[in-house]
């Protein structure tokens, strides 16, 4: 084994012991040194699969911040050990992700009970990142039970998080026409839970009411999805959204449709890599003079764009 990966098996091992300092520069390298990625999951993969996965997503603006933070407070008064991936937006001057969801959760990071790692989305969509699968793996296999994953926030394009997700939480907020978007972003379907945020607002009636209506109309199935009040900014309802999340475990775990959700995480996990490693090899094949002679072909109307992006192909 080279040095790289010596030195990441032996960092992944104290991962595994449940090093708190290991576990971050864990997350920092899956981030940023892609040559240390297999090395790494190799050794923490025999200790995955314990921990369940809580997906929190919804319009930017909803509240999704305030909600965690205030989630994680109520874990920590029943004494749950809890772990939040925050994904952030990439910063288009640096590329670095924008740290506001750890601002927002440090009332309760520092307690032991509690690890917030704010990460970097993918601009190409999802609300995730290629690294979001691998890091829920890390954060598995350092023993934390309960994980939080919170998506960027960029509508309805971020439905990723239903397949790392074992339960979907989808935060609306009153008087935006959310009832009108979740239809359109086909969050009906995927939502395990509905939270109406900011529920003291005007028009958290109105919006409950549609909900339930649009439910009601829906696809019939063993779970009946929820539609809870929170004002998260009050610490008021959270309660209650873990109380939902519970059921909804208990509901797959006596279904066995657990199983199911975990396949589907590891799915998405394969094809994030794959379709990072493509984006990759394509870039580098983009580049090539070949490459930009077949463009000018195109321009011309010597070659038809099937017959380019057949030429592409072949070099990946």
């Amino acid at each position: 084994m080279t040095t790289l990966g010596t030195d990441a098996g032996a960092l992944a091992l104290r991962l595994v012991a449940g090093e708190r300092a290991a576990l971050a520069r864990v997350l920092t390298r899956l981030e940023r040194d892609p040559a240390a990625i297999a090395v790494l999951d190799a050794a923490i993969a025999p200790h995955t699969g314990r921990a369940y996965t809580v997906g929190i997503t919804g319009a930017p603006g909803a509240g999704k911040s305030t909600l965690v933070g205030a989630l994680l407070d109520e874990a920590l008064r029943a004494d749950r050990r809890t772990a939040v991936l925050a994904l952030d937006p990439r910063s288009p001057l640096t590329h670095g992700a924008i740290l506001g969801d750890r601002m927002r959760m440090e009332s309760a990071t520092a307690d032991p009970r509690v690890f917030v790692r704010s990460m970097t989305a993918d601009p190409h969509g999802g609300g995730l990142s290629a690294t979001t699968p691998l890091a829920v793996r890390a954060l598995d296999a350092a023993g934390w039970p309960w994980i939080l994953i919170e998506t960027v926030g960029v509508g309805q394009s971020e439905l990723d998080v239903v397949e790392a997700a074992a339960t979907t939480i989808v935060v609306l907020n009153p008087g935006w026409g959310d009832e009108v978007q979740a239809v359109k972003a086909g969050l009906l379907e995927v939502a395990d839970v509905f939270v109406i945020n900011k529920a003291d607002r005007d028009g958290a009636a109105v919006l409950r009411y549609d909900l339930e209506r649009l439910l009601a109309a829906g696809p019939k199935g063993g779970w009946r999805v929820p539609v809870l009040d929170t004002v998260a900014s009050e610490r008021r309802g959270t309660g209650e959204l873990w109380a939902a999340i519970d059921a909804h475990r208990q509901f797959q775990e006596g279904s066995g449709a657990l199983p199911l959700r975990r396949q589907r995480f590891s799915a998405l996990a394969i094809r994030a890599l794959v379709d990072r490693e493509l984006r990759v090899r394509l870039a580098a094949a983009l580049s090539e003079p070949s490459i930009a002679a077949l463009v000018a072909a195109v321009e011309r109307g010597e070659r038809s764009l099937p017959e380019a992006s057949a030429a592409v192909l072949s070099r990946l």
